[in-house]
């Protein structure tokens, strides 16, 4: 039997360590784990995907070549090699970026973190989707913010409501933003809204934080221009190899104006001095190879374009009507809205027990709402669980929807 302890250090905790508290992704992991559960609820990339053999080859090379100082501390500002191959991946998607310009986090959630730390003074307001990358509202959190929430659609946030606010007299210390198959939604923001969005906040003096970590995944269609593309003085640009490569070598960036990035390293520095100087060299020595790391994620975009395809042809076999989903074009997500007299939080250990989980809507409102909404994870499991998972769902739903027309009736 646990025991159970009394904290004795609860007085002594700072204000803001009262809002920290474990995301509901986070706290679904244990359960999702079980090997009987189909989880569709964590977004974990596919390394089983990569080749594991080459990898290995790219750490003893590593190793071989550049022991010395892979196995030292480094610079706060990441690895010059790095920097550089980060510059490239940008390119890829015509983001031009000096590698000067960027610094090596430890992943982009740390980036977010940052940002938090040298933008955001307790009860300054800040505006993000609705919904909002979870582990966004985790990172700002903890600086105290209060939130602007901005609606989303099929088109990405809904930049009017934005216009709306500040015509109020609303003045958001930044905006932030993932405007390519988001975070829960899976969406993408349209060109007109990324125009509109550019001009509105450079008028304001507003920064944009754009977060892009699921960019070069797209399953069909033509890109729009990344904001940072379209206004490179006023928007901070956040990105991350844990999709296009592993999540495991927690490499992330942030490219941003010269004066954003000397606080930016400062505060990585005050926070854990460099980056790990191992795996930025081991992730820089696996993209100087451009067959090896177009190969691996031109077969990474495939695994989850047919995972995305079963997912949805799924959804169209076994959601209830009434219930509506985003189709999304890349990515890992969907996002579903269920009736409203439906709880997709009050439901999810009825799910669990009939082995199937997701991710409540209410995690990515900073307010609270999304009652009636899910996030889907199609990246991790196989198409057969998808299938499996989704009927499990469908299931469940069909019980709940005969035993509220019973109690209607």
């Amino acid at each position: 039997m646990a025991e159970f302890s009394i904290d004795r250090f609860v007085d002594s905790y700072a204000r803001r360590a009262a809002g920290m508290t474990a995301s509901e992704v986070r706290a679904l992991f244990a359960v999702a784990a079980r090997p009987e559960v189909v989880s569709l609820a964590g977004g974990m990339p596919f390394v089983q995907a990569l080749p594991t053999s080459e990898v290995i080859e790219v750490a003893h090379e590593v190793l071989a070549d550049m022991g010395d100082v892979a196995l030292q501390y480094g610079g706060g500002q990441g690895v010059p090699g790095l920097r550089e191959r980060l510059a490239m991946l940008m390119a890829e998607e015509g983001v031009i970026a000096d590698p000067e310009d960027v610094v090596v986090t430890t992943g982009a959630q740390q980036a977010l973190d940052l940002i938090g730390k040298i933008f955001i003074d307790p009860g300054d307001l800040i505006a993000v989707e609705a919904p909002a990358y979870v582990g966004a509202l985790t990172a700002f959190g903890a600086y105290e913010p209060r939130y602007l929430p901005i609606e989303i659609d099929d088109d990405g946030m809904i930049v009017e409501q934005l216009e709306q606010a500040l015509v109020r007299g609303e003045r958001p210390k930044f905006v932030y933003t993932v405007p390519n198959f988001g975070n829960p939604a899976g969406v993408t923001m349209s060109y007109e809204r990324r125009g509109h969005l550019v001009a509105l906040c450079r008028e304001a003096s507003i920064p944009i934080i754009e977060d892009n970590p699921y960019g070069l995944l797209r399953f069909e269609g033509e890109p729009a221009p990344n904001l940072r593309t379209l206004d490179p003085d006023n928007v901070i640009y956040l990105g991350t190899v844990s999709k296009t490569f592993s999540p495991g070598v927690r490499v992330g960036w942030a490219l941003a104006e010269p004066s954003v990035i000397q606080r930016l390293i400062l505060a990585k520095e005050a926070a854990d001095l460099c980056g790990s100087s191992l795996n930025m060299l081991l992730t820089e020595r696996w993209f100087s190879d451009e067959v090896r790391w177009r190969g691996t994620l031109k077969g990474l975009v495939d695994t989850y374009r047919s995972r995305r395809d079963a997912m949805l042809d799924a959804l169209d076999e076994h959601l209830i009507d009434g219930a509506t989903w985003t189709r999304p074009h890349g990515g890992f997500y969907v996002w579903v809205t269920l009736p409203e007299w439906l709880d997709a939080k009050a439901l999810l250990a009825a799910a669990v027990e009939r082995r199937v989980a997701y991710v409540p809507g209410t995690a990515f409102y900073p307010d609270g709402r999304g009652t009636n909404k899910l996030r889907l994870a199609f990246c991790y499991p196989t198409e057969d669980r998808i299938r499996e998972g989704i009927a499990r769902l469908g299931a469940l739903l069909r019980e709940e929807e005969q035993l509220y027309g019973s109690l209607r009736a």
